[in-house]
């Protein structure tokens, strides 16, 4: 009787401890995607990447991520493959063993670890998810298997990415300043030369071409007290001088400038910030927690965002070295007050049109397709930053705030805030009714 029982417990405690599918639940919200891309940020502000270069980054892991969770959506999901540009499709064999949702963050982490300096910070991020994963109890053969799945699709999306003419345009030459009145001029402290000047040469996922949604031209320049270019300026000038508290703290909450130098006295020294680009996947990650998401729409969230950034940025810089237009600083302090300074420090590039207002505009359309309009949401993506929370009430708004936010700060003239931000929803409408996703259509939330 004794020896009976012993065997029915053996073979009691052998199937429970033999489930095979009881580490299914380990993974189901965005949690870890969200942990592995606020490393990524982090070592974005490390390795002081351009806020267009770290689009790039954001965007091919996201990618990756996104191809591996449609393998798990049932057929709900559309791929993403033979929608962006020369994103050609192939299929992956997958095996009843691996675990989707690892290997989805496998492959975020294999992409996002070459496109970066700092190796050595994502592998430890990585080493310590995986640990805490195994430890919740995924077989070592499941474990190893997803593992080498993620990572198999992550280098046909980092072969993707290879072909984009970034890596051709790190040759290219820099931009040469120009000695016309109207043009761009490096500004203090730093005076820094233009960054990406050829950005317009990446592959965008998206848009036929960088100049598909070309602006107006600028105003004309003009140094003449009373033109229209000089009210423009005078503008500037007059708001940042009468700015309320408000008006000053939405300035320095979407600054988002990772050149930030600060000079007192005889010492200067770097303030690494966190980039527009980075704010907005920031928004996205925090949006997909509150309509409490599951892993694949959080993945699709990530996605969808970058890649709405990234085309942002080629189409924003496209236009930047078209018109080449002087900053309000360096025209200010020549033709109305020599001892004017902006609040926020002038970024290292042209001035139209306003690159915040393109890409707000463009992840806040994207947002607003997959969450709706009137979605409310707490912003803290600042605060690691020592700034306070703003609360919005859509993306819409936050998108108008982060546009106006370059005047406050001195940085930009109306027109490329108003046209910049046209551009954006243009860029964010194209991609909405462009690529396929969830049903084969919008995601509905």
């Amino acid at each position: 009787m004794l020896k009976r029982l012993f065997v029915l417990l053996v073979i009691f405690a052998f199937g429970v401890g033999c489930q095979p599918k009881d580490y299914q639940n380990v993974i189901t919200d965005g949690s870890y995607q969200i942990a592995a891309q606020d490393k990524l940020t982090e070592i974005i502000i490390h390795d002081i990447f351009s806020p267009p270069v770290a689009s790039r980054i954001y965007a091919y892991p996201a990618i990756a991520a996104y191809e591996v969770a449609v393998l798990a959506g049932n057929g709900e999901y559309k791929t993403l493959m033979g929608q962006l540009n020369a994103f050609e499709k192939v299929d992956f064999e997958v095996t009843e063993d691996v675990y989707l949702p690892l290997a989805s963050l496998a492959a975020y982490y294999k992409v996002g670890t070459t496109l970066i300096f700092s190796e050595d910070m994502m592998r430890d991020h990585k080493n310590a998810a995986f640990k805490e994963l195994k430890s919740k109890g995924i077989p070592n053969d499941v474990f190893e298997g997803s593992v080498a799945f993620g990572e198999k699709v992550a280098d046909y999306v980092i072969a993707y990415s290879k072909k984009d003419n970034y890596h051709q345009s790190r040759s290219f030459e820099k931009y040469t300043i120009s000695s016309d009145p109207n043009s761009w001029q490096p500004t203090p402290p730093m005076y820094m030369e233009g960054i990406e000047p050829h950005w317009n040469k990446i592959r965008p996922f998206v848009l036929e071409s960088p100049s598909q949604f070309k602006s107006e031209p600028a105003t004309a320049f003009d140094s003449k007290p009373g033109s229209d270019f000089f009210r423009e300026a005078e503008e500037v000038f007059n708001v940042v001088k009468n700015l309320t508290k408000e008006q000053s703290d939405i300035a320095f909450f979407w600054d988002c400038n990772p050149y930030k130098v600060n000079v007192k006295g005889h010492v200067m020294f770097a303030e690494k910030k966190i980039t527009p680009g980075g704010h907005w996947m920031g928004i996205a990650a925090i949006s997909s927690k509150t309509a409490n998401q599951d892993w694949i729409g959080a993945a699709e969230t990530l996605a969808k965002t970058s890649i709405a950034l990234f085309d942002g940025f080629i189409a924003c810089w496209d236009e930047k070295y078209r018109s080449v237009l002087i900053r309000p600083e360096t025209y200010i302090n020549k033709y109305i007050d020599e001892e004017w300074l902006p609040i926020l420090q002038t970024p290292p590039f042209p001035e139209y049109t306003s690159g915040h207002s393109v890409i707000s505009n463009a992840a806040a359309e994207t947002l607003t397709s997959l969450f709706g309009d009137g979605f409310h949401f707490v912003d803290s993506t600042e605060v690691a930053y020592g700034l306070p929370i703003r609360e919005f009430e859509s993306f819409r708004i936050a998108a108008d705030e982060a546009a106006i936010s370059r005047l406050y700060g001195g940085i930009h003239y109306m027109p490329a805030i108003v046209n910049g931000a046209s551009k954006g929803k243009k860029i964010g409408q194209y991609l909405v009714g462009k690529i396929e996703t969830k049903n084969g259509k919008l995601a509905e939330k």
